[in-house]
């Protein structure tokens, strides 16, 4: 449930502030008549995101035992890569973000309604479809049986809306910056348990081979059923019993990606700030400091 409430927290917080920017310069600039199209945009991404998600889940109910596995594992693969270069752009241009959402708006505002409603759907539908799709691949690999996974991702959801909302009003201000670093090391390591799992899926999609070679079988240690085996498969995607394929791809992908990751190097050449004009426009509330 943790894996998940982390996935729409990180996923819904990145598409709350794109919106808070947004309407701020609109609101700031005196162009509130700019608003509705805007929310139109957000909102067709919002149907976009959930009509996504609802042809992943019951589209693949309709499928064989090995195409499931086959589409699963190859979804998972697709998610975690989107994931990591997700958490990596985040990683580079969160100071950017305000200035270049200010430029596509001010270009948008020129071309008129269409390209308003345009620039809010595209900006919120690439965080929604990302969100439903590695949602749905990191549900799957918990394969717990229970509401949990996705009353977890509703609780991020809305936790990431009501800080949205705390930092358009101004009254929350927290470093983004580490948010950002600290949430994404984090998801790096669910999109690692999620990537094995994958090749798992495909292992029984007989893809690939190698599903009865075992690197471990701890079971009897940490039983699956057990409250702690739930807990570590909830949070980490953690099996008992990884074939040898599992364990290489997620340590391939693990370590590299998060020593890459966290390296202080490469990600910011200086310092600044990212600051959302509150509603007056009278001044900017810093939120973001580079690190």
């Amino acid at each position: 449930m943790f894996a998940n409430y982390l996935i729409g927290l990180r996923e819904g917080l990145e598409a709350s502030l794109v919106v808070c920017i947004l309407v701020a310069y609109l609101v700031k600039t005196e162009r509130r008549d700019a608003l509705r199209p805007i929310w139109i945009g957000v909102g067709a991404a919002v149907a976009l995101a959930l009509g996504f998600g609802c042809v992943l889940e019951f589209g693949s109910q309709e499928m064989t035992f090995e195409a499931q596995e086959a589409l699963g594992g190859s979804l998972s693969i697709i998610a975690v890569g989107l994931v990591t270069w997700m958490v990596f752009w985040m990683r580079r241009t969160a100071r950017h973000l305000r200035s270049e959402l200010h430029g596509k708006l001010d270009s948008a505002l020129r071309l008129g309604t269409g390209a308003l409603v345009a620039t809010a759907f595209l900006a919120v539908g690439r965080e929604g479809l990302e969100t439903s799709l590695f949602v749905w691949t990191s549900v799957r690999a918990s394969g717990d049986g229970t509401e949990g996974p996705l009353i977890g991702v509703l609780l991020g959801l809305a936790s990431a809306v009501v800080l949205g909302w705390l930092f358009y009003r101004g009254a929350l201000r927290i470093n983004l910056s580490k948010f950002f670093t600290w949430t994404g090391g984090m998801l790096v390591v669910v999109a690692a348990g999620v990537l094995a799992y994958g090749f798992h899926d495909l292992q029984e999609a007989d893809f690939l081979p190698g599903l009865t070679d075992k690197a471990f079988d701890i079971t009897g240690t940490i039983p699956p059923d057990s409250w702690y085996g739930t807990l570590l498969k909830g949070v980490f995607n953690f099996q008992a019993d990884p074939t040898v394929l599992q364990v290489t791809v997620w340590v391939l992908y693990l370590v590299p990606t998060l020593a890459l990751f966290l390296a202080p190097v490469g990600f910011a050449s200086g310092k600044g700030k990212v600051k959302v004009p509150d509603e007056q426009g009278s001044r900017g509330s810093e939120h973001t400091k580079a690190s």
